[in-house]
């Protein structure tokens, strides 16, 4: 019921005593505002989102009995705490000097943007953009630019305790609000508001460009050993050419000396092959007398000492590697090496002294690196022994057994656990639902292993099987698996297409956007990155829908804008930028997979499952696009999108990944992160979506994984524990080893 007072006051007041004391509530007073300011100021450090602070404020009053503020006062607080902390923030960790090179960066790239780009201003001053740019493709002259980032960003100054204590949430939204803004808004900021947004990005952006650098360690060391082998083939097929039928010929030649021992060289020999020809052969072989291997490696010393070196030296120079195993400290150890003798012209190392050589130098190249002078001394070449850091370099960045100070995903891997694991150990495993005896939980799975073994076995014993038989094939162990069959779809699903066909035949992809927000609601997921918002909330949602159909259907913004006669491009460019980021698109995504599965009819979809499938498709991307990859397996140059559908047809998550990575760590992300209200009990993938380790893990978490192999055949089965060679008769001959 809504009173009219009427202007009595007095009655007003005393109404609300009644309502307070029937509830048991009391009025805001000062101590409460006091108290309730050192809880926001709490909640402030870990987010910004206002919205949610008044939902937390709410419950707060609910529960300490008080009676909340008008909504105007409780706002008013809110930007309060956010502007105290913002203004704390910015005095407690920047320093003078840090202030002052910011607001130089700032001022530079505004003089270069109003009179113009010069080669010299460039060489001199890097702009902010520049910092910010994404590397070129892996080359000697990225490495360059990457280095000269790093060193300009460095320059600044800012602190490496600056975010550690930071909630990682309010790091990307301060991230996001200064990337997406002109540096002429940057600069009109109060000094608090400029110097943090400004510390925050550049503090990541560090992060990001020491990750490019040992992204280009890692491929530009592949592409100096696969070009070295690709030109080393190219050279074999060449020489072989080059004396036709040179091994038939020499067939001829052992033929003939055989069949007549005694017999003079001149009748014997230079009848069957001439002269000539034999000379040929002999030249050849000399010039072959190398190993393959020998071969590969002495053109990778070419190409890395003429083109290479130099930028790999200064990546060692500026870098800064560390490890939390001992037994990597020999390539901790071979880098400062390297960085010592970086301006010797020495060009061998001696190993007396006392140069590393074992877990730096591989077993298969350690003959053909270490070599010997006239005085009988082992020595190194030291263009190859670089060559061999940069190789097992590589190998321990990949699993992270050796990483890098101040990088992201390169970083040390101790940062990746929860810090608070040992403290909530058990909270952890009973989330698992795992148990804490680590004895125990391995004997649940040897019996789990025993009792399914058995099963099969029983299964090949019976005569009535046909599906599942064991047979050999090249004298190895073979499972035959009979193909189920083809079954037809739903008798109604053809009548269902056709009707849908003819009600719905032609609409506007704009218009099924539009419909689908007006059902879900979608678009409430944006949320902008400013730090306050202007425009009415059906501006917002016309302009998001469009800018989500331009960018969706690849027809471009210009051209959506071309359409409307409301909206400009560039007020869709603004949108898109302060609006439209990864993270909201996957809220936005599973929202509209959530009312999928809320309003299925289950006349025409069945039940519920809480399966899915997950698989890549390949997609083709221009060369110039940086995420373009050569693809080995489809021979093309593309992308790869990695999605999850569960039995509906509904995709719960999709991924960009790249051309060359595990399809298994795509598999698992999306398994643990598609935030959708399904759960994943089974997951189909294929031969490439599965292996060892992620048995192991989905075990772990509680879902089966069901891999379509595509070598079932050739698979083979781990026996529980040792002393079972007997067991399982009908399964001996795919029986392996005891696992471990």
């Amino acid at each position: 019921m809504i009173h009219s007072w009427g202007g009595k006051e007095k009655t007003y007041t005393r109404h609300r005593q009644s309502i307070r004391k029937l509830f048991g509530f009391r009025e805001w007073a000062k101590e409460e505002k006091n108290r309730y300011e050192e809880c926001l100021k709490e909640q402030v450090s870990f987010t910004h989102d206002v919205d949610y602070l008044k939902s937390q404020s709410y419950s707060l009053f609910r529960e300490w009995k008080i009676e909340p503020p008008s909504s105007g006062s409780l706002a008013r607080m809110i930007d309060s705490a956010i502007h105290t902390f913002e203004k704390t923030f910015f005095q407690e960790t920047l320093s003078k000097t840090t202030c002052s090179r910011l607001d130089a960066l700032l001022e530079s790239t505004i003089e270069k943007e109003n009179d113009g780009w010069t080669e010299e201003k460039k060489e001199d001053i890097f702009s902010f953009r520049y910092l910010l740019s994404s590397p070129n493709k892996p080359s000697v002259n990225t490495m360059k630019e990457e280095i000269k980032k790093l060193l300009a960003i460095r320059h600044l100054q800012i602190p490496d305790s600056l975010c550690k204590q930071v909630n990682p949430k309010l790091l990307k939204v301060y991230r996001f609000r200064a990337a997406t803004e002109t540096v002429t808004e940057l600069h009109a900021h109060p000094p608090y508001i400029r110097y943090s947004l400004l510390a925050i990005l550049f503090w990541h952006r560090l992060a990001e460009v020491t990750d490019h650098l040992a992204d280009l360690i890692d491929e530009g060391t592949r592409k100096l050993g696969n070009k070295a082998e690709n030109k080393i083939k190219i050279e074999v097929v060449k020489e072989l050419q080059k004396v036709e039928g040179k091994n038939k010929h020499i067939i001829d030649l052992l033929e003939a000396a055989i069949t007549h021992p005694e017999g003079v060289i001149q009748d014997t020999l230079y009848p069957v092959v001439n002269p000539e020809t034999i000379r040929n052969i002999i030249q050849e072989m000399k010039r072959n007398k190398r190993e393959y291997r020998e071969k590969i490696y002495t053109k990778m010393h070419t190409s890395y000492q003429g083109h290479y070196r130099s930028s790999f030296c200064d990546m060692f120079k500026h870098l800064y590697f560390r490890s939390n195993n001992q037994n990597h400290q020999p390539v901790i150890e071979t880098i400062q090496l390297i960085r010592d003798y970086e301006g010797s012209g020495q060009r061998y190392f001696a190993l007396a002294d006392e140069v590393p050589i074992e877990g730096v130098i591989q077993p298969k190249w350690q003959e053909i690196l270490i070599e010997t002078d006239s005085k009988g001394e082992e020595r190194v070449n030291r263009v190859n022994y670089e060559i061999a850091v940069l190789q097992s370099l590589r190998k321990r960045l990949r699993c992270k057994e050796i990483w890098i100070k101040g990088a992201d995903r390169y970083r040390d891997p101790e940062e990746d656990l929860p810090q608070d694991f040992e403290e909530h150990k058990e909270e952890h495993f009973q989330a698992l639902k795992i148990l804490l005896d680590v004895e125990l939980f391995i004997s649940k799975i040897k019996d789990l292993m025993k009792d399914s073994l058995s099963l099969l076995n029983q299964g090949i014993e019976e005569k009535s099987n046909t599906k599942v038989t064991i047979t050999t094939k090249n004298n190895k162990g073979w499972m035959k698996v009979t193909s189920p069959r083809k079954t037809g779809g739903t008798p109604t699903f053809g009548h269902i297409k056709n009707h849908i066909k003819k009600r719905w035949s032609d609409i506007n992809l704009l218009d099924i956007l539009k419909e689908t927000d007006f059902h879900t609601h979608f678009t409430e997921h944006f949320k902008s990155t400013a730090d306050r918002q202007i425009l009415d909330q059906e501006t917002i949602q016309r302009r998001l829908l469009l800018c989500l159909f331009g960018l969706g259907t690849n027809t471009g913004l210009k051209a959506v804008s071309a359409g409307s006669n409301t909206d400009s491009y560039w007020e869709l460019r603004y949108l898109w930028y302060k609006f439209i980021h990864k993270e909201h698109l996957r809220k936005a995504n599973a929202e509209v997979v959530n009312r999928i599965i809320l309003y299925r009819l289950k006349e025409v979809w069945g039940d519920a499952t809480t399966a899915c499938a997950s698989d890549s498709t390949a997609f083709v991307a221009v060369d110039q696009n940086l995420l373009t990859q050569w693809h080995p397996r489809y021979r093309r140059r593309g992308v790869m999108i990695y999605r999850h559908v569960d039995r509906k047809s509904a995709c719960v998550y999709s991924q960009l990944k790249s051309c060359l990575s595990s399809e298994v760590a795509s598999m698992m992300e999306g398994v643990l992160r598609h935030c959708t209200d399904m759960e994943v009990n089974k997951n189909y993938v294929d031969t490439h979506g599965q292996s060892v380790v992620a048995f192991a893990f989905s075990h772990l978490l509680g879902f089966k994984l069901m891999p379509r192999f595509k070598n079932i055949g050739s698979q083979k089965l781990y026996r529980p524990e040792t002393g079972m060679n007997e067991a399982y008769p009908h399964l001996q001959p795919v029986l392996s080893k005891p696992i471990n």
